[in-house]
């Protein structure tokens, strides 16, 4: 379990034994054995990437999107296309990428999909299609299609290679769009939006019917208080059949928008039920004298996608063995 920390949680800092459940908890310090060396060739500086692409302009190249748009008048929903991208940036040490690609549509946010990850690639082909439903024609002109590709990484946050943002406005929804767009840098009012990333650990051994989730450590939350920063926990509740059977939650650690736990806790779960239960994380912000505030949340199961649906098939594939990753959180849904 050591191994896995030091590759998902690599930095300096002593490790802080959890309020709960040391007998699962992953033990952190050792991870100064591995120094600065180790940490660069796993995760390079940004500054670095700038050789990857053509300079002449000021600014690297960080390759191109192809699209596509299909809006259904008579049910009122847009049919998304992520078709294949070109030419990114290699982000990891071999000079390759691990690319996917997530789509919502901005002002909502609530609603966000995410394509499969494609690995060791600078040009996947992905030919993924998602609907969104309920959008009024006459209010498509304020709404805009925003695609972030990021490049998968199990042990440390997903690097986010650049955006394409497509106002609907300046489209013809009259026909089907399949075009090709730059990718750009991100904005950062836009990363800054995002809930916050949250690093954990899965267990399953089929034998004793045992689900283990280590949560690690989250990064970058969404500032809740007047101070700007919050005073985060994480809440997870296993369920089966949309019924709950059990919640657990970590420690409250106050003033982080980075906060650390090394907590371990264990379901009861019978083999023949693992294949119909879902397990939801919710980082929750507490508050003294109101109610506690959701930052986000994510939930794991065979129903799962994207990221997560990879995780839960990971640890199931690999009983006994803990399996850690990093995830990007999600709003809640209104």
């Amino acid at each position: 379990m050591v191994c896995i920390c030091k590759k998902c949680c690599c930095k300096k800092k002593k490790a802080k034994q959890g309020k709960k459940g040391l007998k699962d908890s992953v033990d952190l310090q050792e991870v100064k054995m591995l120094g600065n060396q180790y940490k660069e060739k796993v995760q390079p500086d940004m500054d670095d990437l700038d050789s990857y692409g053509d300079e002449e302009d000021g600014a690297p190249k960080l390759g191109q999107l192809q699209f596509s748009l299909d809006y259904d008048f008579q049910q009122n929903q847009m049919r998304v296309g992520v078709l294949q991208a070109k030419d990114l940036p290699g982000m990891d040490f071999s000079g390759t990428s691990d690319p996917y690609v997530t789509v919502k549509i901005l002002p909502e946010k609530k609603k966000r999909f995410e394509t499969k990850v494609h690995r060791k690639t600078l040009n996947p082909t992905f030919n993924e299609y998602f609907n969104f439903k309920d959008l009024k024609f006459s209010e498509l002109s304020n709404k805009i299609i925003l695609f972030l590709i990021y490049d998968f990484d199990r042990f440390s946050r997903h690097d986010l290679i650049g955006e394409v943002s497509v106002p609907l406005s300046s489209v013809d929804l009259a026909r089907v769009v399949e075009e090709w767009r730059e990718i750009q840098p991100a904005h950062g009012a836009q990363e800054g939006d995002r809930p916050g990333d949250i690093c954990f650990s899965l267990r399953y051994v089929p034998t004793a019917g045992k689900l283990t989730i280590v949560i690690l450590e989250a990064k970058n939350l969404k500032k809740c208080d007047v101070g700007g920063l919050s005073d985060p926990y994480v809440k997870m509740q296993l369920y089966s059949n949309n019924k709950r059977l059990k919640k657990k939650k970590t420690t409250i650690k106050k003033r982080t928008l980075n906060p650390y736990y090394n907590e371990s806790f264990t379901f009861e779960v019978p083999f023949e039920q693992i294949q119909r239960v879902e397990l939801k994380l919710t980082v929750m912000d507490w508050d003294r004298t109101s109610k506690n505030d959701p930052i986000g949340e994510l939930r794991l199961g065979p129903n799962a996608a994207g990221a997560e649906l990879r995780h839960w098939s990971d640890m199931l594939a690999n009983p006994r063995r803990p399996i850690a990753q990093w995830h990007t959180l999600t709003e809640l849904e209104k």
